[in-house]
């Protein structure tokens, strides 16, 4: 298998039940806890390919105070990505990336899907 990849945040239930769930099917992820090592624009934008997503509103938590306070109802799309890179909070989790594909793991069980994809 793949080498399997996962943006988390430890504080996070989903999170640590997609956690939970490599490791029940014997994965051992590469861990970005990327609140504390933040992902630079390049990294943002490659997620966002493997995604298969076109804006970055899409990989966001849109819910957090941070997004409100930003005021990025209508940024556009460089605005978006900066303030993800400078905002790590804001963008969606857990992301669980294998090859060159990923899926945000919500509900965790959708890591399941990716898993099952051939190599």
């Amino acid at each position: 298998m793949a080498d399997i990849t996962i943006y988390h945040n430890p504080r996070c239930s989903k999170s640590r039940e997609a956690l939970a769930l490599l490791k029940d099917q014997d994965v051992e992820p590469h861990v970005i806890e990327y609140l504390k090592d933040n992902p630079t624009r390049a990294d943002v934008e490659g997620v966002m390919r493997m995604l298969d997503i076109t804006s970055p509103k899409a990989m966001m938590r849109v819910g957090e105070p941070a997004f409100k306070e930003l005021a990025l109802d209508d940024a556009d799309d460089d605005e978006l990505l900066d303030a993800m890179v400078a905002h790590p909070i804001l963008i969606e989790r857990p992301i669980i990336i294998k090859g060159d594909r990923a899926v945000i793991g919500r509900p965790p069980e959708r890591l399941l899907e990716l898993l099952a994809q051939p190599d």
